[in-house]
């Protein structure tokens, strides 16, 4: 007996389902063991349905991680006091990320060690772009007249990628080893201060 598929949903309810139904399954099992099936099922949709909002399975991935970098970023933006000293704000950053991180562990360990390993193509460009991201949210951080009037100058792309890439490899061993990240707050903030702090 022939079995016939339900018509494909297009509407953005199930895009974000499926999106869910994604992160659940990440939780669970990891993305290097999840399957398309697997995400549908967990979206509690079908395969025809996926594919008319991902063209596979890393489509999927990328926008997912878009969304949560996205979060990121402004959850960062929300917690730094412009008009607070320039050491306040540097605790003020690495704690929201440190919240966002707490969040959803699983999720940023996927974006660390998942997304470098999908290779080139619009895994490679996502990459690029959500660092671009985060080096223009530590360059917007770090050029304020309360920062420049206490001696530190705005971070250079340079830096602020040295910075990133130390902190994400920071958090990643602390999630894959199961500590709470909140354990490096006082490393975390110290490193980017000596980085970012007056040079005088």
């Amino acid at each position: 007996m022939t079995t016939v598929e339900a018509p494909a949903e297009a509407g953005p309810g199930h895009r974000r389902r499926l999106l869910d139904g994604l992160a659940t399954c990440i939780r669970e099992r990891g993305y290097p063991d999840t399957t398309v099936a697997d995400i549908v099922r967990a979206a509690r949709t079908s395969r025809r349905t996926f594919y008319a909002h991902f063209t596979d399975r890393q489509e999927c991935l990328v926008a997912l991680m878009h969304e949560t970098n996205q979060r990121t970023i402004a959850r960062i933006s929300a917690a730094v006091d412009p008009g607070a000293p320039w050491d306040t704000q540097v605790g003020q950053a690495i704690e929201g990320w440190i919240a966002a991180v707490q969040a959803d562990p699983p999720i940023t360990l996927s974006w660390i060690r998942d997304v470098p390993a999908l290779g080139q193509g619009r895994a490679r460009l996502f990459q690029r772009e959500t660092m671009s991201n985060f080096v223009a949210l530590i360059r917007r951080l770090t050029d304020t007249p309360q920062l420049r009037a206490a001696g530190l100058l705005p971070a250079s792309d340079q830096t602020a990628t040295i910075l990133l890439g130390g902190l994400r490899e920071l958090i990643a061993v602390t999630v894959e080893d199961g500590h709470d990240v909140a354990t490096i707050t006082a490393a975390a903030t110290e490193a980017t201060a000596r980085l970012l702090g007056p040079t005088g």
